[in-house]
C-alpha cells in the first residue's frame, strides 16, 4: 500500500496496480478488489481537489468519468458472478499487459480531437475492468499518457475518472455482499500508510528520474505476476 502510494502521489495513478495484485497474493481477489474501494475513493477526491485549478476540458472529463462509472459497474457485476480464478487469471494478464506497455514506451500521441472520440469506449472498457480486477491502467492511463496532457491536468483527470467509478462500486459491492464490515475496516486501515505515502511520491515525482521509479515498479510488478501465476497453477 505504501508504494501503491507513492506511485499514486508521483504520477496521479498506479495505486491500484500495486495494491489490488499485492492484496491478491494475501485474500481472494473478490477481497482485493473491494478493500481498495475506500482508500481509492478518498485519494482520488483529495486530488480532483487539490488540482481542482488544473486547465482541463469539462466536456472530456465528465465523458471518462461517465464512461467509466457505467463500465465500473458492468465489471462489478462480473466480479461477483465469475469464479476468483478466472478474475485473477485475467488480472494476471492486465500486469502482464501494463508491463509490457511500460517496457515497450511506445511514443503514442493521440490529438486531442481524435481522443475525444476514442474517451467514450476507452472509458467504457478501463471502468469495466476496474470493477472486475481492480486496474483499468492498461486502457484509461495509457490513453491519457498519450495525450500529453501537463501533469496537474492528467492528475485532474485520472483522479476524477477512478473517484467516479468508486462511487457506483461501493453501493453494487455491498449490494453483491462483496463489501462488508471487515473489508471496508481494512480500507480504512489502508488510508494510513496510503496518507503517508502519497505525499512522499508528490516529492520524489518533482525531484527524481521517472524512468529509474518506472523501472522498480515495473520489478515489483513482475515478481508479484509470478506469484499470482503459481498460485493459479
Amino acid at each position: 500500500m505504501t508504494l501503491g502510494g507513492i506511485l499514486k502521489g508521483a504520477t496521479g495513478a498506479g495505486l491500484p496496480v500495486i495494491a489490488v495484485p499485492v492484496l491478491a497474493t494475501i485474500y481472494d481477489v473478490r477481497v482485493a478488489v473491494a478493500v481498495m474501494v475506500l482508500p481509492n475513493l478518498i485519494s482520488n477526491l483529495r486530488q480532483v481537489w487539490k488540482f481542482r485549478d488544473a486547465p482541463y476540458d469539462p466536456v472530456f472529463v465528465r465523458t471518462l468519468a461517465t464512461t467509466g462509472a457505467i463500465g465500473a459497474g458492468v465489471g462489478t457485476v462480473a466480479l461477483a458472478w465469475l469464479q476468483p480464478i478466472y478474475v485473477q487469471v485475467v488480472m494476471i494478464a492486465i500486469i502482464a499487459v501494463y508491463i509490457g506497455l511500460r517496457l515497450a514506451r511506445l511514443k503514442l500521441l493521440v490529438p486531442m480531437p481524435l481522443s475525444r472520440r476514442m474517451v467514450g469506449p476507452v472509458g467504457l472498457i478501463g471502468g469495466m475492468l476496474q470493477g472486475a480486477v481492480g486496474i483499468s491502467a492498461p486502457a484509461a492511463v495509457t490513453f491519457l499518457n498519450a495525450i500529453r496532457f501537463e501533469r496537474k491536468t492528467f492528475i485532474f483527470t485520472v483522479s476524477a475518472f477512478f473517484a467516479a467509478m468508486c462511487l457506483v462500486q461501493l453501493p453494487l459491492q455491498i449490494g453483491y455482499g462483496i463489501m462488508t464490515a471487515n473489508t471496508a475496516l481494512l480500507g480504512l486501515f489502508a488510508l494510513v500508510p496510503l496518507s503517508v505515502a502519497m505525499p512522499i511520491g508528490e516529492w520524489i515525482g518533482k525531484k527524481f528520474s521517472a524512468q529509474l521509479f518506472d523501472m522498480v515498479i515495473l520489478v515489483f510488478l513482475t515478481a508479484l505476476a509470478i506469484k499470482l501465476l503459481f498460485d493459479v497453477l
